[in-house]
């Protein structure tokens, strides 16, 4: 992954991230940060969100970033320092108000995902 397309995720407000199951791929629009050169995502549901759930069953994901599609390992980030570093860029990147504050729950810090570039 380029600097600039990691760039390109920092600076995104929503992403898409296309999950898949026995149905077949799925798109859901997320939050995403970058943090020392890694992307974080978080269920804001904890683990009822479906994209979530699908994302630890098949963990190959795809993350649509201005029309462009990056491939993506998704990895459990529930380590302390992945959690308070995933936490610290939604608190830098996005706005104060409740949908901040439900991506920062206690309940949902565990649904913290890694997502690791394919090449």
């Amino acid at each position: 992954m380029t600097d600039e397309q990691l760039q390109k995720i920092a600076v995104a407000d929503e992403v898409l991230i296309e999950t898949s199951d026995e149905q077949g791929p799925r798109r859901t629009i997320i939050w995403v940060v970058v943090e020392g050169g890694e992307v974080f995502v978080r269920s804001v549901l904890g683990e009822q969100g479906h994209w979530y759930r699908r994302a630890v069953a098949d963990p190959e994901v795809n993350l649509i970033v201005s029309g462009e599609q990056h491939r993506f390992r998704a990895i459990s980030a529930s380590d302390d320092d992945s959690v308070r570093r995933a936490s610290n860029g939604f608190v830098a990147k996005y706005r104060p108000g409740r949908s901040l504050d439900a991506m920062i729950r206690d309940e949902v810090l565990a649904t913290t995902l890694r997502l690791d570039p394919v090449d």
